[in-house]
């Protein structure tokens, strides 16, 4: 069945069977990342970029295409993890701008889309890379622009098309050496092309009756709430057993986690966002506001959930209302329920509640009718009630005590997450959003991280400076140069040329055999790897650290730090400090528990 144009709907039907691909395909393109390491995640971060967009799509289905594709690429934005979730959002941040406005995609229409999405990707990348997921987009969008002129149908333009990018993804092992070293295409090449493998399984279906509000597609999509999905990304510190039981109940400030849409009643002036947000902040915390053509998206910790409401009620309707005690929550945590084992705890700045007492969880067709509230939005603000501070600081860590360390150092908000739990755009955005002060400076603290929080501070209202910080003994670095009185040139110089000067190390266990810049890796040893770059390999544990410590330390008088992880135990960690003392008796050693998962041991060399 020949097909020439789709609508809003049969176009998001499509992008549902390309995401549910996606998504069966997750191990497969974890298991594609260059280094043998345990936490390899690029298809978990594609899917759950992915996951973010079809949420938004299904939420917001409409008949014009360039309305569904600008909807979707909103969902993608916020939702981007990591490198690879950043690149893909951008691709369709690209597409949905050059669609916009239109009722049906077409052929030419596609090919032009796919080519500004790539354009846009490619702006978002400092220094792009030949053999990646680039690479596959530009030649596919490049072959998709020459094959307009064989065909209008637009089943045999993505046959092309799809064609095209797994041509390109198996010739990335001729564009990065080390692709073909270890004998794998780009992670990030193959999720794109499952991507446009499942419009390729749409389009061939000839199905093209489906809608996303009635649900039925061409090729049957699970729910989003089932798609598969890493780990949640939670605020370092946040509740867990141990940590719970050392708390109060009655210590949590605002207990009420609040989520709601209001709808505004008429959008002919903007929305007095910061206004807004100021009032809040009057009794609340955790603060994301998004705004939406009329549509606000409110999330806010508070201990009046009345008086929120009669807030928002002066801007419009509210609906879609969802309140979590979260002094409740925390009961049931102590008491040590079933249900609290099995559902996990309640997330902070989260979308989605957790478990525990709903107090509202429905949706309201019109006007809620509250108790009035006494203090008017638009009110000028005591400035003995609201006063912001000079600095904000959000790093991201993983392992308790890495965090407790960053929280010493002067860190507000500590995300937590790493290789196998990149927060996303939006849960960075929400952490800066959070804080009261003038300037916001991010730590990523991991490479995978960097490009999700400098799209975060470009969605910011505020000035953010995003420092690249690639480990977490440089992120501690840069915060031991950080000083709360100096100005934001002074401090990002020092911080910057402070985190530069640190040689990180870490020690891990092979997931494959592999040979990797002329060293054997075997499945199971232990691998030291200095910056990016493995350079020992062991069976012991003890044997492969002093390899990687002998890579790292030059004169033997330079300052070493050793965070332990949670797979490390003290008699390891007594022989590798006696070992360092006959070896290197002029450096000055200091051991942290870091608490970190996969990796044993994370070193730190300054000179």
């Amino acid at each position: 069945m020949s097909k020439r144009f789709l609508n809003g709907n049969e176009w998001a039907a499509m992008i549902l069977v390309g995401a549910e691909r996606l998504t069966r395909n997750v191990d497969r393109v974890n298991a594609l990342n260059v280094f043998p390491v345990p936490d390899g995640d690029t298809g978990t971060n594609m899917n759950l970029t992915m996951t973010a967009g079809v949420a938004e799509l299904k939420n917001k289905p409409s008949e014009e295409v360039g309305r569904a594709a600008e909807v979707l690429s909103k969902g993608l934005l916020m939702g981007a993890r990591g490198n690879s979730g950043v690149i893909l959002s951008q691709l369709f941040r690209g597409f949905a701008r050059a669609i916009s406005g239109q009722r049906e995609l077409t052929v030419p229409l596609f090919a032009n889309a796919l080519q500004q999405g790539v354009d846009t990707a490619y702006k978002a990348v400092v220094k792009p890379v030949e053999g990646t997921i680039l690479t596959v987009a530009r030649e596919a969008a490049r072959h998709g622009l020459n094959a307009v002129r064989r065909t209008s149908d637009l089943k045999e333009w993505m046959l092309e098309v799809h064609a095209k990018s797994l041509e390109t993804l198996a010739r990335t092992q001729d564009m990065l050496p080390v692709l073909k070293q270890v004998g794998v295409v780009d992670s990030g090449g193959q999720g794109l092309v499952y991507l446009y493998e499942g419009f390729v399984d749409y389009l061939s279906d000839g199905n093209f009756e489906s809608s996303v509000e009635q649900e039925s597609y061409a090729r049957p999509v699970p729910p989003v709430q089932q798609v598969a999905a890493a780990p949640a990304v939670r605020i370092a510190g946040a509740p867990n057993a141990a940590a719970q039981s050392k708390i109060a109940t009655e210590s949590i400030a605002f207990p009420y986690d609040m989520e709601f849409f209001i709808q505004r009643v008429t959008t002919s002036s903007p929305f007095p966002e910061q206004t807004f947000r100021k009032a809040l902040e009057r009794d609340g915390d955790s603060i994301i506001l998004i705004e939406d053509e009329g549509i606000v998206k409110v999330h806010v910790h508070s201990r009046r959930p009345g008086d929120v409401m009669n807030l928002a009620l002066t801007y419009g309707e509210i609906t879609h209302i969802h309140i979590l005690n979260m002094q409740e929550q925390h009961r049931e945590l102590l008491a040590q329920q079933p249900e609290t084992k099995e559902r996990g705890l309640p997330l902070v700045n989260s979308d989605e509640p957790a478990y525990g007492t709903p107090v509202v969880d429905y949706a309201l067709p019109g006007v809620v009718n509250l108790p009035s509230v006494t203090a008017s939005p638009e009110s000028e603000m005591n400035p003995d009630v609201y006063e912001m501070a000079s600095y904000g600081v959000v790093a991201v860590s993983v392992g308790e005590g890495n965090a407790e360390l960053f929280r010493s150092l002067g860190v507000d908000i500590v995300l937590s997450g790493g290789q196998s739990m990149n927060p996303s755009t939006e849960d960075l955005l929400g952490a800066i959003t959070s804080l009261s002060a003038h300037h916001i400076i991010v730590l990523p603290n991991n490479p995978n991280i960097i490009m999700a929080a400098k799209q975060a501070a470009e969605l910011s209202e505020r000035p953010v400076t995003v420092l690249p910080t690639r480990t977490l003994p440089q992120g501690m670095a840069a915060m031991l140069a950080f000083q709360e009185n100096d100005s934001e040139a002074s401090n990002v110089d020092r911080m910057t040329k402070a985190y530069e000067r640190v040689i990180s190390g870490s020690v891990t266990q092979a997931v494959r055999d592999t040979d990797m810049d002329g060293i054997a890796i075997k499945e199971g040893h232990y691998i030291g790897i200095k910056d990016k770059t493995i350079v020992a390999s062991a069976s012991s544990l003890i044997e492969a650290c002093q390899s990687l410590l002998s890579e790292l330390i030059v004169s033997g008088g330079e300052i070493l730090t050793i965070l332990t992880g949670e797979d490390a135990d003290e008699e390891h960690t007594e022989e590798l400090e006696q070992w360092l003392a006959e070896q290197y008796p002029d450096a000055e050693v200091e051991v942290h528990e870091g608490g970190q998962p996969l990796y044993p041991y994370l070193f730190a060399v300054e000179p």
